[in-house]
């Protein structure tokens, strides 16, 4: 793909999926870039989830980048933009996996309790993440999240933190509606039970991915296209 001059940062910013697709596909190399600054924390964050290791994580986002670049023709619109990067990060992270000799199995995973008996957080929405005050309960949060069974942490990483619907979580994760509600109730409760010493009313975001490390890993990858036949 060339590198094209058809719109400036602002006028990629308004421009709808579709559209930024289809710019790419003209060889527009900045509205790459306009994709790239909207899918960042939430690919960080779902790579982060599965590899735990936030250097890691940067890598297999700039490589999934790259590869969606290269096959953005294949985007069809079906499914947001988010959701379409967040299947081939995730691809690339259970390739990463494999490459290290770890098996990763989601579904085995220990029977879920009736949902009668979740717990729920103190304050608004049951969400914890509105409720981190300062660093150090963000570290704790981010520790009791690492430790959920890896099922439960994606769903929870989009449902709760990144805010993304039952049916776009099921999209991504390909899972049932239902299995996406009964775990997302379920890492609540594990939560839960792992923070009801340390929850304080407070606010915050975990596994944050903006400013210079956003910039970072667009940069990496604007670079890295640039050199592309």
């Amino acid at each position: 793909m060339k590198t094209g001059s058809a719109g400036t940062a602002r006028e990629y910013a308004a421009l709808d999926d579709a559209q930024l697709a289809a710019c790419v596909r003209n060889g527009e190399r900045e509205a790459f870039r306009q994709i790239t600054q909207r899918c960042n924390q939430r690919l960080f964050r779902v790579v982060r989830g599965v590899i735990r290791d936030e250097a890691e994580a940067e890598d297999v986002v700039q490589e999934a980048y790259l590869h969606a670049y290269q096959k953005i023709g294949s985007f069809r619109g079906e499914a947001s933009l988010a959701t379409w990067l967040t299947r081939i990060a995730l691809n690339e992270a259970y390739g990463r996996l494999r490459q290290r000799h770890e098996t990763l199995n989601i579904d085995d995973m220990e029977p879920v309790a009736e949902m009668d008996n979740v717990v729920a957080f103190p304050g608004a929405h049951e969400d914890p993440l509105r409720m981190a005050e300062n660093a150090q309960l963000r570290r704790w949060l981010e520790g009791a999240i690492d430790a959920l069974p890896e099922g439960f942490r994606l769903v929870y990483l989009l449902r709760d933190v990144e805010g993304c619907s039952v049916a776009e979580t099921a999209t991504t994760l390909e899972l049932r509606e239902e299995t996406v509600k009964t775990r997302l109730h379920r890492a609540r409760k594990q939560l839960r039970s792992a923070l009801e010493d340390k929850v304080t009313a407070a606010r915050g975001g975990v596994f944050e991915f903006m400013g210079a490390r956003c910039a970072r890993v667009t940069e990496a990858v604007m670079a890295r296209i640039a050199v592309l036949p």
